[in-house]
Order: structure tokens, then C-alpha cells, then sequence
């Protein structure tokens, strides 16, 4: 089997970017693979026990780092709940996430953010490496159609108007310098699924990221959204996710576009529709015509919300990365 040959050798490298509940789904199948996993987290969460942390301890937003620690640690059902409770009562406490409260502590214990994080890795087994975008909170603004700014991650969305950019304050912020060095060394760069305007592009516009990317010759992919979020990409097609980031980078980053075909059960849909969502368009023969490929498959599963079947994705991603190794070979 190719992945039992290439497990005994050295693992490709692939370095993960994004946000949110999407990000850490996919990684929790992909962690399964023989690869080198670093994820590039976004530091512009504003909202909730993220934001309250970020402002009183001035410290950043620990909330999509949380996330994706526990998607790649090794550890009991039990201590990964423990850590994803919410205190719903408390002066103080209400709202917060033990992980985050972890993440606060130990950050304090360690003298910084990254070295925090790092030891909280080492303390859940996490398998692979989790790299905060920047060393500092980012504070991200969003350029309506209409003109008007907004500002904050929490609040783009719930302006209700079309978003034209976004930007991020300061605009000339240092990444982590690993989190570059990781990219110069990826075999595979790998972007999404999450919140387009408020978890991945933000990650794009740090601007030694993004160099990093467009200079790279590591395979690059994209996973587009199943379904379009309120505020944020209403009615968008996959090409329109497609063309956010090309208008904000100003380069056709991807290789590959892995997209859901699979049908959504009606009641599904309805659910989602109440609250203003529906299945994103794959508009195929647009997507091509601008020079991706596409892997278009059946990608969701439904319980209580519509998630990526981490399996069937990863088992994709992994394909892609085994193949393009074996033709760099």
C-alpha cells in the first residue's frame, strides 16, 4: 500500500490554513494520514470567551487554536470535552472555555502566546505542530460594497450588507516566523474549509504569508465551504470563493479545488435556509475555465449540523499529496 511505503519514509510535509469548526473537522481525519501536519491558525477572533481574553489579557484570541489542538491531539473523549466546556454561570466565568482558560494560563506561565501553545501541544500529544498566524492579535475590518467599514471579526458578518475586502490593522504584522519557514518547506499547502472573509483570508493577507504561498512550489489546494455563510457569502458559487482570494491576493494560488457534489436531503436544506444558508453553487465549467482542477465528491454528512466527512476528504487530500510526491520522485 502507498501509504505503508511512504509512513516508513519521510511523511510530506503539508501545512493547513484556516479557522473554525471546519479547519478543525478535516483535521481530525487527516491527522490519521502519514503526513507532517503544521496548521496556521488565524489570530483575529474577537467574539466571545476569544475576545474578552484577548482584551483583558491582551493576549491572542486562543479560541480556533483550542479548536484545532484538540482536532490533532491524542487524548480521551473525556479531557477533549473537558476542555471544550463552557461555563454557563459564574461572574467571570460565564461564557468562557476551560481550553481557552488553559491557553490563557499557560501563556502567562511561559512568558508568551507561541510558547504556550507549544507546551499545551506537548501536554495533549498533539500530532503535528500548531502555529498561531502572528505572534499578536490582529484586528480585522471589512470594506462594504456600500463604502462603510466595519470593524472586527465578529462583527463583519452581522452587518448585513455585501462585503467587498477585508484588511487587517496593523497591516504590515510579522507572522510567526515558523509559521514561514513552514510554508518554504511544505510539500503541500492546503487552505480552508472556514469562514472565507473572517478565518481564511485573513491568514492570506498577513503579508509574509502570503509571499510565502505564491513563491512556494508545494502542491496547493483549496476546500471549498459546503454551504454559504449569512453575511458573508451569501449566494456565493465556488467561483466566487475562488475569486475573494484571487482579488485579495491578486494570484490564482490553487492547483486543486475539492468541492462537495453530494446532495443535501431537503429537510436539511430547509433547516439551513431558516437561517439564511444554502448549499454553495459548484459552478464547474467557471471553476476550470479559470485553470483549477477539481475533485468534486460526495463530502458531507449531516447529524446535528452539516459537516465535511473527514474521512472521505482526507482520504482525497492524502491521494493528492501521494501522488504529487511520487511524480517529484
Amino acid at each position: 500500500m502507498k501509504g505503508s511505503k511512504q509512513s516508513a519514509a519521510v511523511r510530506p510535509k503539508i501545512v493547513v490554513i484556516g479557522g473554525g469548526t471546519g479547519l478543525s473537522v478535516m483535521l481530525r481525519g487527516l491527522k490519521e494520514k502519514p503526513l507532517d501536519i503544521t496548521a496556521i491558525v488565524t489570530v483575529a477572533d474577537d467574539g466571545g470567551s476569544s475576545g474578552i481574553l484577548r482584551n483583558e489579557l491582551q493576549i491572542p484570541p486562543p479560541g480556533d487554536i483550542r479548536n484545532v489542538l484538540l482536532a490533532l491531539a491524542d487524548v480521551e473523549p473525556l479531557l477533549s470535552n473537558l476542555l471544550n466546556y463552557r461555563f454557563n454561570s459564574g461572574t467571570g466565568l460565564a461564557g468562557h472555555s476551560l481550553g481557552n482558560l488553559m491557553l490563557a494560563a499557560i501563556t502567562d506561565i511561559s512568558g508568551d502566546f507561541v510558547s504556550g501553545v507549544r507546551e499545551l501541544s506537548r501536554v495533549l500529544a498533539v500530532r503535528g505542530r500548531v502555529l498561531p498566524a502572528a505572534g499578536q492579535a490582529i484586528v480585522l475590518k471589512g470594506e462594504m460594497m456600500d463604502g462603510t467599514i466595519v470593524t472586527g471579526e465578529s462583527m463583519i458578518p452581522k452587518a448585513g450588507k455585501a462585503i467587498k475586502r477585508v484588511f487587517i490593522e496593523p497591516a504590515n504584522v510579522e507572522p510567526l516566523a515558523e509559521a514561514v519557514e513552514a510554508l518554504q518547506e511544505a510539500d503541500a499547502i492546503l487552505i480552508g474549509p472556514g469562514s472565507l472573509y473572517t478565518s481564511i483570508i485573513p491568514n492570506l493577507i498577513v503579508p509574509k504569508l502570503a509571499e510565502a504561498i505564491v513563491a512556494s512550489d508545494a502542491l496547493k489546494m483549496f476546500v471549498c465551504n459546503v454551504m454559504t455563510q449569512p453575511g458573508e457569502t451569501d449566494n456565493y458559487s465556488v467561483g466566487d470563493h475562488l475569486d475573494a482570494i484571487y482579488h485579495h491576493i491578486g494570484y490564482h494560488l490553487f492547483d486543486y479545488v475539492i468541492v462537495n457534489d453530494g446532495e443535501i436531503p431537503p429537510q436539511v436544506q430547509s433547516k439551513y435556509a431558516e437561517k439564511g444558508a444554502k448549499a454553495v453553487h459548484l459552478d464547474l465549467d467557471e471553476v476550470k475555465k479559470r485553470g483549477y482542477k477539481v475533485i468534486a465528491d460526495r463530502l458531507v454528512l449531516f447529524r446535528t449540523y452539516l459537516r465535511h466527512d473527514a474521512e472521505r476528504l482526507s482520504q482525497h487530500i492524502f491521494q493528492l499529496v501521494d501522488d504529487w510526491m511520487t511524480r517529484k520522485r
